[in-house]
């Protein structure tokens, strides 16, 4: 069988301005869950190792979803908006199960008549008055397997990239590639990566050869 972990790390987009001796993460995306009956997303890195794991239990209509570590420790808990009309959801850390608890950042779609690169933002909740963070932009075409995660600088942090085929067998859509800047942290790269799924997945056109 084929692996799925990362091969070769090629950047489409231009590097932040990093620590020299720094590198990306480059991350391999599996749109599957490892346990039976569930779906989920299945993360490693460039070694083949374990890092992220996603298991729903819950149907299509669920309304929260955690992204987990190897170990299965919860890292964020992603939540739809309550009386959102539109696709909007907050990313809490760890399992926000808290009531008082607060979301980090919240994700919405980008809404528009016409055409546009845009797909969504990712905007930091203030846990203070005055209290601000990077506001975080996705451009592209997740449905591509195509898009880009900017800063407020117009950095590159994030890219989902397809992944190239091995000894002549193409992974399609399931299995693709996320490479995470070094000073951007990977799991919330992921739980938007998560919510681009939710935003875009259902209505997914097929990749392009």
């Amino acid at each position: 069988m084929t692996k799925v972990y990362p091969n070769s790390l090629i950047l489409g987009s231009p590097a932040p301005e990093v620590d020299a001796c720094a590198e990306p993460a480059a991350l391999t995306v599996w749109r599957k869950s490892l346990l039976f009956n569930c779906s989920g997303f299945t993360v490693f890195d460039a070694k083949g190792s374990l890092v992220f794991r996603v298991d729903n239990y819950s149907s299509e209509s669920r309304t929260e979803i955690v992204l987990m570590d190897a170990a299965g420790k919860p890292l964020f808990a992603i939540r739809r908006k309550r009386l959102s009309l539109a696709d909007h959801w907050q990313i809490y850390e760890g399992e926000g199960a808290a009531p008082a608890a607060r979301p980090s950042f919240s994700m919405r779609k980008h809404a528009t008549l016409f055409s546009s690169k845009a797909l969504a933002r990712v905007i930091p909740c203030s846990r203070a008055a005055g209290e601000a963070g990077p506001i975080y932009s996705v451009e592209g075409s997740f449905s591509q397997r195509a898009c880009v995660v900017y800063d407020e600088r117009r950095r590159p942090v994030a890219e989902v990239q397809r992944k190239e085929a091995v000894a002549g067998v193409s992974f399609g859509g399931d299995v693709f590639r996320l490479v995470v800047q070094p000073d951007f942290d990977a799991g919330l790269a992921m739980a938007v990566v998560i919510l681009l799924e939710q935003m875009f997945g259902s209505r997914a056109a097929p990749l392009k050869g």
